[in-house]
């Protein structure tokens, strides 16, 4: 089995997403007041095996690898919308831009929600 490209740069974020989660979590240990800081780092900590999941399943034909591929993008999509935005405000003291956070909030939730679309519906034979 070979990884088509998509799902090659969804691995290749979510280890991104793992390691600013490291580097995030480190960082948060040493500044004060630092809260939003840590929650990025947990959301990009939680979410990096999600994707890598969600693309293992997808490649592996076990689910509809179209759907996975999209709930591992919006997963994406809304860690660096949602994480950046917290990081950025506690970092540089501004937003990423207005209502950064909220949508890569929505864009996480609709990652999940396609995630269970992805499972429940069976894949192709």
């Amino acid at each position: 089995m070979r990884l088509a490209p998509v799902e090659r740069g969804l691995g290749a974020v979510a280890c991104l997403a793992g390691l600013l989660g490291v580097a995030a979590s480190a960082a948060a240990a040493h500044i004060a007041g630092a809260d939003s800081l840590k929650v990025a780092a947990q959301f990009l900590l939680f979410h990096a095996p999600a994707i890598l999941a969600l693309t293992g399943l997808g490649a592996a034909g076990l689910v509809r690898p179209t759907l996975a591929r999209l709930a591992g993008g919006l997963i994406a999509v809304g860690l660096c919308l949602f994480c950046g935005d917290l990081a950025l405000r506690a970092l540089a003291g501004q937003a990423l831009f207005p209502m950064a956070a909220p949508s890569g909030g929505f864009a996480l939730m609709g990652g999940w929600l396609v995630g269970i679309v992805a499972l429940v519906v069976p894949a192709r034979s």
